[in-house]
């Protein structure tokens, strides 16, 4: 029994216990950046921090001077562009609404069309319904005529 907590406990902490492996880890990052690296990122930081510093007491205002100089014509320029873009949009949705216009007209021309094609067959077939009519009414009344004996 004593032999299967002892393989029991180390199992776990084989399995549990990383202070090993979390140690090795640690002193490798300590060596990598204390005796490899040595200063080289401490001497970069400084002179990044040199160099904005530098940036900020001679560019800044070098900076300020260039764009008093040169924003007013760079607004002008980009007025004249956004007053043509404007220009051109207002251009395209004339365009667009007029062929939408000529699109609608097309329609109404033939739905006019279409109505007065109806129409006319609708006349055609009222003229033939008279004319068989008109037809019918003559023999009828000739018929009657005869029967009658009445002759002009």
């Amino acid at each position: 029994m004593a032999s299967i907590v002892k393989d029991t406990g180390e199992i776990w902490s084989r399995l549990f216990n990383h202070r090993p492996f979390v140690q090795g880890e640690i002193s490798y990052f300590l060596r990598e950046f204390e005796e490899r690296r040595e200063d080289r990122e401490v001497e970069r930081l400084f002179k990044i921090l040199e160099y904005s510093t530098e940036l900020g007491q001679s560019q800044f205002d070098r900076t300020e001077q260039l764009g008093d100089c040169h924003l007013p014509s760079l607004k002008a320029n980009l007025d004249v562009a956004l007053s043509m873009c404007q220009r051109v949009l207002e251009q395209e949705e004339k365009t667009e609404n007029d062929k939408k216009l000529q699109v609608n007209r097309e329609t109404r021309k033939s739905q006019w069309q279409k109505f007065i094609n109806d129409m006319s067959s609708k006349c055609e077939k009222v003229d033939k319904t008279f004319e068989e009519k008109e037809e019918e009414l003559r023999g009828f009344y000739q018929d009657l005529e005869e029967k009658l004996h009445i002759s002009p």
